[in-house]
């Protein structure tokens, strides 16, 4: 899918370089239809590591699309310059009379944490209520997943005996689903949380679609029964690194991490990790931009 992004930002040059197809402005405004328009709410604190796997993820597709990264107002950022915010992000108060095609709300690492006592939780509970009639589609991810189950449905997070951190293997629940066209009947995904939402409460929710399961990781793609809400409890959006550089980080916290699991060859930190994740990964994006957001949300977008 042609992304059109601000030429200047840094996703940019490391996506051109990848040979990922990025639209210039130009081009975009040269063309006689309606892009997509999709709004990536980044919550997470490397955000031009994120909105970078993100935009990738989007790319590979005929479809032209144009992104609004947003970010909170009511919290300061300690990890991306405030230079790059103004530059590249907006603020829900800045976007609040759009409308969007999808939107990406993502992971944040906040999840020992009370939904409440999270300082964005009163904005966040705002734009969950805008998004009921602004956004067709709205792809959850980690936090972000159990968020939305949360403030939807009132479905708690439980914390787990230690933190999730691996590469995990997944089976089809509904192989049927549009979500999962394309995919094998065993695929992977990176977890990396240190909470869980249970297979019951979900099963429990007429609205709620328990879409993939692992074993060993528990629940990992929801979906309601009207395709509007998306929620995925791992991170396909990750890079080979990204685990790698986690661990690292944790070890220098004190931590005392944990290996994460089915992702070092042998389980040993030298060696670089095999990305196989990358397939179902681009096929997870590219299945709910085309079945539930091109072929489902209206021309006129304000009709929503």
């Amino acid at each position: 899918m042609p992304i059109n992004i601000d030429a200047a930002l840094p996703a940019r040059e490391i996506l051109e370089n990848e040979n990922i197809f990025v639209m210039s402005q130009e081009r975009a405004t040269s063309q006689d239809i309606r892009p997509l328009r999709i709004a990536i709410l980044n919550l997470m604190p490397t955000k031009i590591e994120t909105e970078t796997q993100l935009l990738r993820l989007l790319s590979n597709s005929p479809i032209q699309v144009d992104i609004d990264l947003l970010h909170v107002a009511s919290h300061v950022s300690k990890n991306t310059s405030q230079e790059h915010l103004l530059e590249f992000y907006k603020t829900f108060d800045e976007v609040r009379r759009n409308h969007y095609d999808g939107m990406i709300i993502t992971g944040a690492p906040v999840e020992t944490m009370a939904f409440e006592d999270v300082d964005y939780w009163e904005e966040l509970q705002e734009l969950f209520a805008w998004s009921r009639h602004h956004v067709y589609s709205t792809l959850h991810i980690c936090w972000g997943a159990q968020a939305g189950l949360y403030y939807h449905y009132g479905i708690q997070k439980h914390p787990l005996p230690k933190k999730l951190s691996g590469i995990y293997a997944h089976e089809l629940l509904l192989p049927t689903h549009a979500l999962l066209r394309g995919f094998d009947d065993r695929f992977y995904a990176p977890h990396s949380r240190y909470t869980t939402v249970l297979r019951e409460d979900i099963d429990n929710e007429p609205g709620l679609n328990l879409l993939t399961f692992s074993p060993l990781a528990g629940v990992h793609i929801v979906c309601d029964t009207s395709n509007r809400n998306v929620y995925v409890t791992g991170h396909s959006e990750y890079d080979r690194n990204t685990l790698a550089n986690e661990y690292a980080r944790d070890i220098a916290k004190g931590i005392d991490p944990q290996v994460p699991v089915g992702y070092f060859p042998n389980d040993d930190p030298a060696k670089t990790p095999v990305m196989n994740w990358r397939g179902c990964a681009s096929l997870l994006f590219l299945n709910w931009m085309n079945y539930f957001v091109y072929q489902q949300t209206p021309f006129d977008l304000s009709i929503l």
